[in-house]
């Protein structure tokens, strides 16, 4: 369906500077996350067929593609991100042939499926990196293998390679018996990394993401795909490793020090790009491929984005969704409307030329926008801050991305104990920080998960008011595999689905000016009044037309700003506003006071 809604943007309006525009230029993308979005069976657990049951759903909020979070065959220890056969469906979620009949119901209705693919590591279950256990397997470099530092027992504490500390806490090397030697894990000891420095790595990784893609899928979403070129020493040594040409940094309050500055964006990663382009992509069409990309600055996203280097379509940046939090993931300051301005303006400004920007607040990794930076504390204030945030996303211009439930309000968990939470990340970091590091405390640390904690995106999605929201049936014998919100009794699609004024009812708005409107879609966009600090603001050109966008990021009534309140002369009329958080009536009375309610956002027609 949504392939008919959407206008073909003429070759007259610019996107990313590739000619012709791309059919992504005016889309828009619905993330699912696989497990907790619909169970059909009654394990608890979301699979395959309930995605297909609720196309008609996805269809009609008016989205373009949907992003599915990894179900190939994996041990779960990561929820999926673990993979140990990446040509088979695990069968938490169903089958190859469940899998065919969701990409061709998928079709049928417009909608294009992009699997989400993890190659910067596996899961240390997969054959690649068993028989890469034993040194003289044609895959025995197929991983990072190195061996215990000398004069130190390999297994011991100190006998690392190096100093480098997991992302999810810990050392990053893991001593294999059987092999006598550490292999390297960015994340958890189950997610080895693969070296990419091995071209018959590369190639292994081709031919079966062109297998996916012969298959029927529309493209990949990559986790982690800048992570995979190393930095190395004139001779192939990592930092730290004894001999190493490369410091490795100085050691963090976790007790270790920093892998990020030197396996993010490494020397080979365009090299690496750019042949993953020529093997895969290049001589199909109508697909997409989208990196998550830690590391990467909005300028080396210009480069990388640019259709004239040939390698990704789109990638993920990081900077804005880090603006509430100091050193540490888990140390979290006030939110501030400047410091979110600034980063965005950032990733706008570098693909003014060239390239494109992803826009996005929400996905399985982090909590809900609504209670992260807006106000979930009373029906009204939430439905007006999530409006508040969508519109400021889906004005930007990019390819808005949708996180299952975020069209509905959805709100963070507010878990209290330990024990409700399921994320591999969030347990072993308060095991890391409260019981071993003692660099924080444990009330702490409990109001840093509650806040921006990943469980927070990944209870089931709240499909009605019954025992389990809808996603699985109310007298299942099997509870879901984490526990549903509370709230889901007044936040549901079924509440808000006929609701034109319902949050759902805004982002189809949102969606079908996205679709409906060039300017929308790849106008130029300008910052507007920079230093407010409640009033986000900014203008979108196309040709002869020019539309303003303010939004009132607090929850407090804000004066317009001066350089906005000129550009608006004497005032609007209710035709200009094509968009109001609150309705065009009180849009016009509040430009015409010169102030902004709380969460108050207008798009105007200039």
């Amino acid at each position: 369906m949504t392939d008919f809604n959407r206008s073909v943007l003429p070759d007259a309006v610019r996107s990313n500077g590739a000619t012709p525009n791309p059919w992504w230029a005016n889309a828009v993308v619905y993330q699912i996350y696989p497990r907790s979005f619909q169970d059909t069976n009654g394990d608890g657990i979301g699979d395959l067929k309930g995605i297909t049951s609720r196309l008609d759903y996805l269809a009609d909020l008016g989205v373009d593609v949907l992003w599915l979070s990894p179900v190939y065959r994996s041990p779960q220890d990561d929820n999926g991100y673990d993979i140990s056969d990446y040509q088979d469906i695990d069968p938490l979620f169903g089958t190859l042939e469940d899998m065919d009949e969701l990409l061709a119901e998928a079709h049928r209705r417009g909608l294009k499926i992009v699997m989400d693919l993890v190659v910067n590591h596996t899961s240390d279950e997969h054959a690649w990196f068993q028989a890469s256990r034993d040194k003289d397997d044609p895959h025995a470099d197929w991983y990072w293998w190195r061996p215990a530092r000398p004069g130190h027992e390999p297994g011991t504490p100190g006998a690392e390679p190096n100093r480098w500390g997991s992302y999810f806490g810990g050392s990053a090397w893991q001593y294999d018996p059987k092999r006598g030697e550490y292999y390297l894990h960015q994340f958890s000891r189950k997610q080895p990394d693969l070296n990419w420095e091995n071209p018959e790595v590369r190639k292994a990784v081709y031919r079966m993401m062109n297998w996916w893609m012969d298959r029927g899928i529309d493209g990949f979403r990559m986790d982690v795909i800048t992570l995979i070129s190393k930095h190395l020493d004139g001779h192939g040594r990592l930092p730290g490793e004894v001999g190493s040409e490369l410091s490795e940094g100085e050691i963090g309050e976790e007790g270790y020090t920093d892998a990020g500055p030197f396996c993010s964006d490494g020397p080979r990663l365009d090299e690496f790009l750019a042949e993953m382009r020529r093997e895969v992509f290049e001589g199909r069409e109508g697909y997409m491929n989208v990196g998550e990309a830690p590391g990467i600055t909005p300028e080396r996203n210009e480069f990388i984005t640019d259709p004239a280097h040939k390698e990704l379509d789109m990638l993920f940046l990081f900077d804005h969704v880090g603006v509430d939090q100091e050193g540490s993931k888990w140390n979290t300051v006030p939110f501030e409307v400047r410091n979110l301005r600034a980063r965005l303006a950032d990733q706008q400004e570098a693909v003014r030329n060239a390239g494109w920007a992803s826009l996005f607040f929400c996905n399985h990794d982090q909590p809900r926008v609504v209670s992260r930076w807006g106000d979930d504390s009373d029906r009204e204030s939430r439905e007006l801050s999530a409006k508040a945030f969508g519109m400021l996303l889906h004005m930007h211009r990019g390819t808005p991305y949708i996180y299952e439930g975020e069209e509905l309000g959805m709100t963070n968990a507010h878990f209290t104990k330990l024990d409700q939470y399921r994320d591999l990340e969030a347990i072993n970091a308060y095991r890391q920080r409260v019981e071993e590091a003692r660099c924080q405390s444990p009330e702490s640390m409990m109001a840093a998960l509650a806040l921006i904690g990943r469980d927070n995106s990944r209870t089931p999605m709240q499909w009605d008011a019954s025992r389990y929201a809808g996603f699985t049936a109310a007298d299942a014998a099997t509870e879901p595999w984490i526990g549903v919100n509370p709230n889901h009794v007044e936040i549901n699609a079924a509440e808000e689905f006929d609701d034109p004024d319902s949050v759902y009812g805004f982002y189809k708005k949102l969606i079908a000016m996205r679709h409906g409107n060039a300017t929308v879609a790849t106008g130029e966009w300008n910052l507007v009044a920079a230093d407010s600090e409640q009033v986000y603001s900014f203008t979108r050109t196309g040709g002869d037309d020019t539309i303003l966008v303010m939004v009132n990021l607090t929850g407090r009534t804000a004066r317009v700003p001066a350089e906005v309140a000129r550009l608006l002369g004497n005032g609007v009329s209710e035709s200009q506003v094509l968009l109001s958080t609150y309705d065009a009536v009180h849009g016009v009375k509040s430009i015409a006071r010169g102030e902004l309610a709380r969460w108050e956002g207008v798009v105007i027609q200039l």
